[in-house]
């Protein structure tokens, strides 16, 4: 073999080596990988975490709502029967509000950087809810002690609080609520839209 035909066969292998090389590591913009083991990990433990958080929110706002309602519902009886019913109810509210104030401080710290802005604003409405309940605790309490050892007035006018307060616990309640029904939604959309072939957003 003389020299000229040498160089040229060897031009054409080094050609078909990198045509070889370039097909074996390209991958197809269409084609989705699966995440790898710690993305996912990450994806599902941010999904747990926000609906866990909304699932338990979803239950606060119920007991505050019952709360509310009782009190609504004992507006001018004034007895201590009656102010310690709507004590126990503002407890059970307040114990399911603080509940949902660390459920929704473990989904912030676990969510992801897209969602992380939802996750933060349902901890801070949890937070509101959480402190709301204390004080409607608070009042209640304070309207059981009213309405053994106070005029039928002062008692009513403690009645008439401990009502203000379950309402106002009951509206931070729903809003904690939606904010943590809203993380959740964030949370999905954003692994969804990290399971998109690259170039599929839609504008």
């Amino acid at each position: 073999m003389n020299a000229i035909a040498f160089r040229a066969l060897a031009a054409s292998a080094a050609l078909a080596f990198g045509a070889c090389a370039f097909a074996a590591d390209y991958t197809a913009p269409a084609q989705l990988s699966p995440p790898p083991g710690a993305a996912r990990k990450t994806h599902d433990a941010a999904v747990r975490a926000a609906r866990d958080a909304e699932k338990v929110a979803r239950k606060a706002a119920d007991a505050a709502e019952a709360a509310a309602e009782r009190g609504r519902l004992t507006a001018g009886k004034v007895s201590k029967a009656v102010a310690e019913g709507i004590r126990q109810a503002a407890r059970k509210a307040a114990q399911a509000a603080t509940r949902v104030e660390e459920k929704t401080a473990a989904s912030a710290s676990k969510a992801l950087d897209e969602s992380k802005e939802a996750a933060r604003a349902a901890q801070d409405e949890s937070r509101k809810a959480a402190t709301a309940s204390r004080e409607a605790l608070a009042k209640a309490e304070e309207s059981v002690s009213r309405a053994t050892q106070a005029s039928k007035e002062e008692a009513e006018k403690a009645a008439q609080a401990t009502r203000e307060a379950l309402d106002k616990a009951d509206q931070a309640a729903r809003s904690a609520a939606r904010a943590a029904a809203n993380a959740s939604a964030s949370t999905l959309e954003a692994i969804k839209r990290a399971a998109r072939p690259a170039g599929t957003d839609k504008k």
